[in-house]
């Protein structure tokens, strides 16, 4: 999760968010290159007079409109990769049903058995020593490690949206509509979200809490909850 004063990304938890940060710095590079080239071009412009060859060069307008569009198609390739990876779900371990109420989620595990609990903001005063506030839920969202898990997202009220940064995952929750995204857990944690769609009063009191733990413990955690 994020600490204080941290400035760069939460660490990565999916092979997706890995993607993600790795397309960050890339656009970044590119962003860095591009500032480099403007300032060396308005020092050299300063300094230097400039003359016919400069102003009405056939070259330097071949320049810019070459150029810009080989850093267009340096970031689009990449996000293009990127985003049809997200979009692509094959066969997921296992569906998850997350639904956004005012303001608590609900969650259903549909593929094991009937297994539907909500997820509620724990109080700063009932908070445990050490725990985090306004983070923690008294349910949390238990998952598989190295398991494909498809979320689908919807909404029983107002628009709302599940997000769980370290996982690369954020998808709108919509009244009658359902959206659907994957995550894959690469190692064993504690994952927080938060609603990331503002929906009234309460909006920053409804966290997400994912949890990732091996198989054989899903299995045994799975089968010890009441249906």
């Amino acid at each position: 999760m994020a600490n204080h004063s941290q400035l760069n990304f939460q660490d990565a938890s999916s092979p997706i968010m890995e993607e993600l940060m790795g397309f960050h710095d890339h656009a970044l590079m590119v962003a860095l290159a591009i500032c480099s080239l403007v300032l060396y071009l308005l020092t050299h412009t300063l300094t230097e007079k400039l003359s016919s060859n400069t102003v009405n060069a056939q070259v330097i307008e071949l320049v810019w409109t070459i150029l810009p569009a080989m850093v267009l198609v340096m970031l689009a390739l990449p996000s293009l990769r990127i985003l049809y990876m997200m979009d692509e779900i094959n066969e997921p371990d296992l569906t998850l049903k997350a639904i956004g109420h005012q303001w608590y989620w609900t969650y259903e595990y549909t593929d094991l058995k009937e297994l539907t609990f909500d997820s509620y903001m724990i109080p700063t005063t009932d908070l445990p020593l050490g725990h985090f506030r306004l983070l923690e839920v008294d349910h949390r969202v238990i998952v598989p490690m190295n398991s494909t898990i498809r979320v689908i997202v919807t909404a029983d009220d107002v628009l709302h949206s599940w997000a769980v940064p370290s996982l690369g995952v954020k998808t709108d929750a919509i009244p009658g509509r359902l959206n659907q995204t994957s995550f894959l857990a690469s190692r064993p944690g504690v994952f927080y979200g938060q609603c990331s769609e503002i929906c009234g009063a309460n909006h920053s009191f409804m966290p997400i809490v994912v949890e990732s733990i091996p198989l054989a413990d899903f299995e045994n955690w799975s089968s010890l909850m009441p249906s």
